[in-house]
């Protein structure tokens, strides 16, 4: 009676630990989903940080060198164009289109000096300046993250819980194919 009542103490014990186990796994997918969730938020906060920076930005240009309206159209172009977008990929294709957009306006303040010293474009520069840099730490934590996660889902034992919980990979923040051949910073000449 002793060593049937060791066995069934053994017996719970294995099936309490193994409880234990499945939910630290669950929940630890649970968490990365949510953690991933958060680090794309606060890559889109980064990226309307910006976006809301360049009506200003494109103000104050505007009143030195009002001619450039294509530079302009196509500036509020991307910037609907990311504000429409949803998944990571067309967040980052509407991103590439942006940032050469700006570059482009950025490379017409060069032709006015009289624009490079005003205080608010200085300013409204910094600002830019600064987001870029936010977003750029922004993508890096995201990436990880998605990293983190994707392997997590991927790997022993996560991959038996991925999908009764729904959880599916996630997709990293990049720019798209051939990015850097299109997408050059301007050419500043003094």
């Amino acid at each position: 009676m002793k060593s049937f009542l060791v066995g069934i103490g053994i017996v719970v014990a294995i099936a309490a630990i193994g409880f234990g186990w499945f939910i630290s796994q669950r929940n630890g997918l649970i968490a990365l989903d949510e953690d991933v969730n958060k680090a794309w938020s606060d890559v889109d906060t980064q990226l309307q940080r910006r976006s809301d920076l360049i009506p200003n930005l494109v103000s104050t240009v505007k009143g030195y060198a009002a001619h450039e309206d294509s530079v302009y159209n196509g500036i509020a172009e991307a910037r609907s164009k990311l504000a429409g977008a949803t998944t990571p990929a067309a967040k980052a294709e509407a991103d590439a289109a942006l940032t050469s957009s700006l570059g482009r306006l950025l490379a017409i303040a060069e032709n006015y000096p009289e624009l490079k010293a005003n205080e608010n474009f200085i300013r409204l520069q910094d600002e830019l300046a600064g987001t870029e840099n936010r977003i750029a730490v922004a993508r890096k934590r995201y990436n990880e993250i998605v990293k983190r996660y994707n392997m997590a889902i991927r790997q022993f034992p996560g991959s038996l819980f991925a999908g009764s919980l729904g959880l599916s990979t996630r997709e990293y923040f990049e720019p798209p194919e051939g990015h850097d051949a299109v997408v050059k910073a301007p050419k500043v000449e003094f």
